[in-house]
């Protein structure tokens, strides 16, 4: 970290003696800040300060991008992440971009179909600005043009997982295990190798009628799979002696994936529908089978998202409904065979646009959970904003959300941006 935080504060010398500028480098970025405090006892949930700086140089042939971010938390707390640094090199008929990027796919809202190319970043559930929750990864990418479609080949060489909450995180939760757990990090990490890279590869089109894109990729499970190894005992007051469980031995482990899918959007009488699905092969889910030595089980399942956008006079409105469906179902898997979801959006924009007024909402149709989020941002000037916000988690400790119920929170963000 201390290297880190000394290559950015030289960045910034540099900046601000006008070397930068001199180069002939365009900058810009954010000064943020960020406080919110739990309405259940009244404790800041997140104290957050943030420098966001983006250096970019375009030119006809080549370019290149810098984004480092700066983060404190509390007064003592720096956390320093380059979210994207690359090189970009045009040609007749195709693009090249080499180094740590992000890359966003879809044309679903708030959830993750077939943009899975860039892991997320958890630390804050699914609070964090979405231009912001995506992970930057090191990767080769390849725009190929043909006609009004383009072929974009990724290659990845080196895994990385999602970021989870940390265990001492308001977000964080402790899992609910059935005997004393212990847990094996031994095989969590993915070796680096030509063997275990990635690869993904995209079609999208415009046409007169309709937007569409299909995709494949050859991944890791950014999210490890628990392997859950049974220890037994013998109950020895008992005649016979009855087995009972003593321990679990939990090994996290990343498996590969195989992705196929795509998305499409087209405008009707002045309505949007949009649609995404992927299907995920080789997946593997929790069981509750008391039998089972390792309790897992290898499934496929189809995630898949359908949207629908459009105006009430000056009110923009988009509605989406999301399943994840668990093909050659077992009941003794811990999920639902059908997951459902839905997500709600209403936006107004009043004085002059000065004034935005937003309501975005997911609701788990499975448990009855949700999270509601309402917001007013004011724009004072040009680039200075202030938002009023509220994170409101529905639910009785059960669902995605409900897990959440004593973290419902007020927040305000102050920024400027340059």
């Amino acid at each position: 970290m201390k290297t880190k935080l000394t290559v950015f504060i030289i960045i910034l010398l540099l900046w601000g003696s006008g070397y930068i500028q001199a180069q002939g480098v365009e900058v810009s970025g954010f000064a943020r800040t960020y406080e919110g405090v739990l309405v259940d006892n009244g404790n800041f949930g997140i104290v957050q300060q943030t420098l966001n700086l983006n250096f970019e140089k375009k030119g006809n042939k080549v370019a290149f991008k810098a984004n480092p971010m700066l983060y404190m938390y509390n007064s003592d707390s720096l956390d320093l992440r380059m979210r994207e640094i690359y090189m970009d090199m045009y040609f007749k008929n195709f693009d090249l971009r080499l180094g740590k990027q992000q890359v966003v796919w879809g044309k679903a809202d708030g959830v993750f179909i077939t943009d899975i190319v860039s892991p997320l970043n958890l630390s804050e559930f699914l609070l964090a600005d979405f231009d912001e929750i995506r992970t930057g990864v090191i990767s080769a990418k390849l725009d190929y043009y043909i006609g009004n479609g383009t072929i974009e080949a990724i290659w990845i060489p080196q895994f990385t997982p999602t970021i989870r909450p940390a265990s001492n995180s308001i977000w964080y939760v402790q899992p609910d295990f059935p005997a004393p757990a212990k847990f094996d990090w031994s095989k969590d990490k993915v070796t680096p190798s030509l063997e275990n890279s990635e690869a993904f590869l995209k079609y999208s089109t415009i046409t007169s009628n309709v937007d569409f894109s299909v995709m494949a990729g050859y991944t890791w499970d950014d999210n490890p799979t628990m392997h859950v190894q049974k220890i037994f005992g013998r109950d020895t007051s008992t005649m016979p002696p009855k087995p009972y469980l003593k321990s679990l031995i939990i090994t996290p482990q990343h498996h590969r994936l195989a992705v196929g899918g795509g998305s499409f959007s087209t405008e009707i009488k002045g309505l949007i529908f949009r649609g995404e699905a992927a299907y995920y092969h080789g997946k593997y889910f929790q069981t509750k089978d008391p039998k089972a030595i390792d309790a897992i089980v290898q499934k496929d399942y189809l995630n898949y998202v359908i949207g629908l956008d459009f105006s009430v006079g000056e009110v923009k409105m988009s509605t989406q409904f999301i399943q994840k469906y668990i093909l050659d179902y077992d009941s003794q898997l811990i999920d639902d065979e059908a997951q459902n979801m839905a997500t709600f959006l209403l936006r107004y924009d009043m004085m002059r646009e000065t004034l935005h007024l937003q309501l975005f909402s997911y609701i788990g149709l499975n448990k009855g959970d949700a999270l509601i989020r309402p917001k007013i941002t004011y724009d004072y000037e040009d680039g200075f904003s202030i938002l009023l916000g509220s994170n409101i988690f529905v639910g009785d400790k059960e669902g995605m959300f409900g897990q959440y119920y004593n973290n419902s929170m007020v927040y305000c963000k102050i920024k400027y941006s340059f």
